[in-house]
């Protein structure tokens, strides 16, 4: 919010001061001794009774009914805004100067109406004054509407009798819920004062300079002074003229932060202005209700605020609906959440594991239900990867792999809850499995004690046929992971070999076919063949240094996949071919146009391998002088 003016006042009475303090006791100088004593509380005021019967009916009923006393004396104990208020209230029944503000008004208004300061008693009395000021002043204001809604917290319920809280709050919702660009409103409370047609206004006069823009978070810090009962009155007013709802969720989320410590400890959230630090408890109690307020729609709040009032939640030992309302949100919208924000720290001593797995996997769960009931993919769909359905689910498999990579080192996280959370995704969600076989390999490190039988368990988790080259090469030598493991990778890396070389040789001869096309466009006369065809050589050129580089590397795949074989070969000759009893004993899940493994002899099969690399090399070698002749 801008800056704004200065506060509105009104002076009354004309008269100079006559009061003056002496420890717990006011006097007033006019020259007459005191005939009566009023006692507030602890401070008493050495009065006359004239003046004050003159305003007041009720201090006239008190005065009349000590008038058989030696000295007077009145107690008022229950006078709103106690001594300080009755001090002004003596001072404007003396005719002295005192200020009207928004600061004080209200104090003032339930102290005249409690004192029965009416127009029957007195003309121009103090009910009839503040009221004016309140209604032409203060509630046409917002920073003095403010200001004058946050004194009602002392003064109830007099301020509520008097129906004062209740307009506060209709003029601050209402010029919340109104869009200061769209009037040319002479508002103060917008820093500098605008004409109906919206330029600025100097002395009166248009200057002719347009004012500056305002979002529509304008009111968040100021509403945010408010203590919350008052605020979320407020909030409840602004709903009943239809705010949008992210607007509202933003001004809790700000209130939140201001008042709640541990959603600021992240600098990435923002610095939020020192306020007086609250108890465990009233956190606890403003966190709760604060989400009551807060609507269970996606992306009303930032996943990163919704995670961080997560993570103070269980350190506030907040109620379970509560964590679990925050939970739901944070699955509705899991796909825009970050790995870091995710790894929430177990604050419960009863759970062994590092980080506090259960939430995570009740957060996918909330998601996963989600996804389904609005109609997410399945792997039935031929054009499921290009589907715009299939990217939050993928985004979500892809966050799930590198949760299970963080928490995977951690010794006290057990197998079948490492796999129950591995397994939540649908097999489609994942087009490679190159994250979760990092996760799997960080947890095997991890747990080295792991049987061999646990082990296999937890690879059945990853398909071996959705790992990249690079992740091939990796398994094919990684020493944790079981034989029957590696065995399937280097088959299928095989098969990967296969069709690369394949998909290069196509790339290969369609280059080859289209040189003539791009010579005969270069030799054309039209307007800008030459430069055209300048850059269409320049793209061939890279494409070329590109397939070169890639040709290199299948040379070296298949020579570590003769070395392979190789070894294989030499480990199964007592017991028949390898290929014939790599799928009986590996249980390898392949398609039938994939492979077929022939019986035979050890040495048979070794000499048709071998004979099928070759084939297969010296295919590399006449395409890499093709590749040659061409450049």
């Amino acid at each position: 919010m801008p800056s704004s003016a200065m506060a509105a006042s009104v002076k009354l009475g004309s008269k100079p001061d006559a009061f003056r303090r002496q420890g717990q006791a006011w006097f007033c100088t006019t020259g007459l001794p005191s005939d009566v004593t009023v006692e507030v509380g602890d401070m008493s005021f050495h009065l006359h009774k004239f003046p004050l019967l003159s305003k007041s009916a009720i201090l006239e009923q008190l005065i009349e009914e000590s008038s058989d006393q030696v000295e007077s004396i009145i107690k008022l104990n229950d006078i709103p805004g106690g001594a300080k208020s009755f001090e002004m209230v003596a001072r404007f029944c003396y005719g002295v100067k005192i200020e009207l503000s928004s600061a004080n008004v209200v104090c003032l208004r339930c102290a005249s109406e409690h004192l029965q300061m009416t127009e029957e008693i007195s003309d121009d009395n103090l009910i009839a004054q503040t009221e004016m000021f309140l209604n032409q002043v203060v509630l046409r204001n917002w920073k003095d509407s403010l200001k004058a809604l946050e004194t009602c917290d002392d003064l109830l319920p007099h301020a509520e009798d008097l129906h004062i809280v209740k307009r506060c709050i209709e003029s601050l919702a209402s010029k919340a819920t109104t869009d200061p660009n769209l009037f040319g409103w002479p508002i103060r409370e917008h820093g500098i004062m605008q004409s109906p047609g919206g330029s600025v206004l100097w002395n009166g006069i248009s200057t002719g300079a347009r004012p500056r823009n305002f979002s529509s978070d304008w009111w968040f810090e100021d509403a945010s002074s408010l203590s919350f009962p008052m605020y979320k009155r407020l909030i409840s007013g602004m709903e009943s003229r239809r705010i949008r709802p992210e607007i509202v969720a933003g001004s809790l989320t700000y209130y939140a932060r201001k008042y709640l410590p541990g959603l600021n400890r992240r600098n990435s959230m923002g610095i939020m202005p020192p306020v007086a630090t609250l108890s465990d408890i009233e956190q606890k109690n403003l966190l709760e209700e604060i989400d009551r307020l807060l609507l269970v729609q996606k992306g009303l709040v930032p996943t990163k605020v919704l995670l961080g009032m997560l993570r103070v939640s269980m350190i506030l030992k907040a109620s379970s609906t509560c964590v679990s309302n925050l939970e739901k949100r944070v699955g509705m919208q899991l796909d825009q959440a970050s790995l870091e924000d995710l790894l929430l720290p177990n604050y419960s001593y009863t759970m062994e594991t590092l980080y506090n797995v259960e939430c995570m996997r009740r957060i996918l769960e909330h998601f996963l239900a989600m996804d389904q009931a609005n109609g997410g993919a399945s792997p039935c769909m031929d054009d499921m990867m290009a589907s715009p359905s299939i990217i939050p689910i993928t985004a979500v498999a892809r966050l799930l792999d590198g949760y299970l990579a963080e928490i995977a080192p951690d010794v006290n996280l057990k197998p079948p809850k490492f796999q129950a959370l591995a397994s939540a995704v649908p097999e489609y969600a994942r087009p490679l499995d190159d994250g979760l076989y990092r996760a799997i390999d960080v947890y095997l490190k991890a747990h080295s004690w792991l049987s061999e039988a646990e082990r296999e368990q937890l690879c059945r988790l990853m398909d071996c046929q959705k790992l990249s080259l690079e992740a091939c090469t990796h398994a094919a030598q990684n020493e944790r992971l079981p034989l029957r493991v590696v065995v399937q990778v280097l088959f299928f890396e095989q098969l990967q070999l296969r069709t690369s070389i394949a998909g290069c040789l196509l790339v290969s001869d369609n280059l080859e076919g289209s040189r003539p096309l791009r010579s005969g466009m270069a030799m054309s006369g039209e307007a800008g063949g030459w430069s055209t065809a300048v850059r269409e050589n320049q793209v061939l050129k890279v494409g070329m240094d590109n397939m070169r580089m890639r040709l290199a590397e299948l040379e070296k795949e298949c020579s570590d996949m003769r070395q392979e074989i190789s070894k294989l070969g030499r480990g199964g000759k007592s017991s028949g071919g390898w290929a014939s009893h790599v799928p009986r004993k590996f249980n390898l899940k392949m398609k039938p146009q994939m492979c077929s493994a022939q019986e035979g002899s050890v040495s048979q099969q070794q000499k048709s391998m071998s004979a099928k690399l070759d084939k297969l090399q010296a295919k590399l070698s006449k395409q890499k002088k093709q590749l040659s002749a061409d450049a």
